[in-house]
């Protein structure tokens, strides 16, 4: 099977599961936003928690389970519906085997987590309960390495960037840090997956830059590369930057001007739900179309390759004042993407059923997949079997 990408329908919000071409069907899921209001049967919000469930494998106790989950930042909308679709916790605990299998919480084997985004929230933010329990799940299995120095699948946690004062300094074997490339998933190192971790990074030698790194400007930051299949030569790069606002994007083109190639992308997941403040400083609500573009912003995210595809992941984006999603920002993506014959899309827009469903193409580019998704596989083998094929953007 081709490298799949599955946007979730959830409004200004993020949840993307990446299911990668291996025989085990490898599944990283990067932040989560499950609405409650899915389960009242009057209301059409997406129900995307069953259709995450359809889309994992499940393990030989019929847990279902994501190899790896990834918090950019602790927002609401990134993290939202944590506790009641996950397991946090010893997975020898796991109390959810008598219930039905469409409600038993998913087992994330490995958490990937930065504490540099909990550090630099703002005095003004309080953590939602969701960003509270994945703390204190990130918390425990660092203490749990700490204590054994191994964890088994459902205890392991890669540290994403280095914390201030050298607290991560005796984490270096499950530490990566700013620059840094990786390959392993759970313990396992991967021939069909490898990434670079972009930020977040301590700055503790510029107090003044550090006074500036909020919760969103901490967000990771990272571009992963992709291999369609497990025979393919050709890598997609999808590049991911939670809710980093222009200070960011500035800086990536600061330290990437000379080696832009670093930033480039088949796919990108466009930041903060294409807010306009991921590309200026000015406000779109109070200056209009006189908000002036960050030069630097705009060339760190106009790296584009050949036919590249950008997705918000956000509401419908209108012609209007609101801020994310923001349509200043859709025309500066599609300018970009018109240099390379690319293709924008907006998970409410673009997407069905609750999804907008990719797939990796043999060249590195990305395709709108026409998949029909059964019942949640049983087996990695089943997973893998062949499925429809791809419609062309």
């Amino acid at each position: 099977m081709a490298a799949k990408f599955t946007f979730f329908q959830v409004g200004n919000g993020d949840m993307t599961l990446v299911r990668l071409a291996d025989f085990n069907v490898t599944t990283i899921l990067i932040d989560c936003h499950i609405r409650s209001k899915a389960d009242d049967p009057n209301d059409d919000t997406p129900d995307v928690a069953r259709a995450l469930r359809e889309r994992l494998l499940r393990d030989d106790k019929d847990r279902p389970y994501v190899d790896a989950f990834m918090l950019s930042h602790p927002d609401k909308d990134h993290c939202g519906g944590l506790s009641k679709h996950f397991w946090l916790g010893h997975p020898d605990e796991y109390p959810d085997d008598k219930k039905d299998r469409w409600e038993k919480r998913i087992i994330i084997r490995e958490l990937w987590s930065s504490p540099l985004v909990f550090r630099r929230r703002s005095k003004n933010h309080t953590l939602c309960d969701d960003a509270i329990a994945f703390n204190k799940e990130a918390r425990r299995r660092v203490q749990y390495w700490r204590d054994h120095r191994w964890a088994s699948s459902g205890n392991r946690i890669k540290i994403m960037g280095e914390d201030v004062d050298g607290k991560t300094d005796d984490l270096r074997s499950i530490l990566v840090k700013s620059d840094e490339w990786f390959s392993d998933i759970n313990g396992s190192s991967s021939s069909v997956f490898r990434a670079q971790l972009l930020a977040p990074a301590p700055h503790e030698d510029d107090a003044n830059l550090e006074e500036q790194l909020t919760k969103n400007e901490s967000s990771i930051v990272m571009n992963m590369e992709i291999w369609p299949s497990q025979f393919s030569s050709k890598r997609t790069r999808f590049f991911v930057g939670g809710d980093a606002e222009v200070l960011i994007w500035e800086r990536m083109w600061e330290r990437f001007e000379n080696a832009p190639e670093t930033l480039a992308y088949d796919l990108l997941l466009a930041p903060h739900h294409c807010s306009w403040h991921t590309l200026s400083w000015d406000s779109w609500w109070g200056k209009g179309e006189d908000a002036k573009v960050s030069e630097a912003a705009r060339n760190a995210l106009g790296q584009a390759k050949q036919s590249a595809t950008i997705v918000s992941s956000s509401k419908k984006i209108v012609d209007d004042l609101n801020d994310p999603p923001c349509i200043r920002a859709k025309r500066e993506y599609r300018a970009i993407l018109r240099e390379v014959d690319g293709w924008f899309a907006c998970t409410e827009e673009n997407g069905s059923k609750g999804v907008l469903e990719l797939e990796s193409a043999s060249d590195g580019t990305v395709i709108k997949a026409a998949v029909a998704v059964a019942a949640a596989a049983t087996s990695a083998a089943a997973a893998a079997a062949p499925r429809a094929g791809a419609l062309k953007k």
